[in-house]
């Protein structure tokens, strides 16, 4: 797809990915990446008394897995190159259970050619907890595309 024919879908929802497990091996793999070993995250029986109940996953891993759903979900304008330009907002709304599948929604906020070439894309990513009725997070996502 070309990126100036996306420029009619802003506003419109433009993929959805798969469900992603949330596991404690995978929760575990990312606490030893960032040595962020908090006991909510690592450690069961003390996560038990918790209001949680048990472990949940990191915020930034449940963020980190927008990257592998957008890949998996979104048909992805053809470029020369393609950049994760950062985050304008980001929101933590309901802490993902180990053992909880996740998944992300995608709708096209903005497409703005900064330069000749050059195209600026905001994309509102929200991630759903299977079961859940609200979130894990909602963000709002910069791209930049060289065409």
């Amino acid at each position: 797809m070309q990126i100036q024919d996306m420029v009619a879908r802003i506003g419109e929802t433009i993929g959805t990915s798969d469900w992603f497990p949330m596991g404690q091996d995978r929760i575990n793999a990312f606490a030893d990446c960032t040595e962020d070993h908090q006991f909510i995250h690592v450690n069961p029986e003390m996560a038990k008394m918790t209001p949680f109940g048990g472990t949940i996953a990191h915020g930034f891993l449940t963020l980190s897995m927008l990257a592998s759903m957008m890949e998996k979900g979104v048909e992805a304008p053809t470029t020369k190159m393609s950049i994760n330009y950062g985050f304008d907002k980001v929101r933590f709304i309901t802490p993902v259970k180990s053992g909880a599948r996740i998944r992300g929604h995608f709708k096209l906020l903005e497409l703005v050619e900064k330069r000749p070439g050059q195209w600026q894309q905001k994309v509102e990513a929200t991630i759903e907890i299977e079961g859940e009725d609200k979130p894990a997070l909602i963000a709002e996502w910069m791209f930049q595309h060289f065409v």
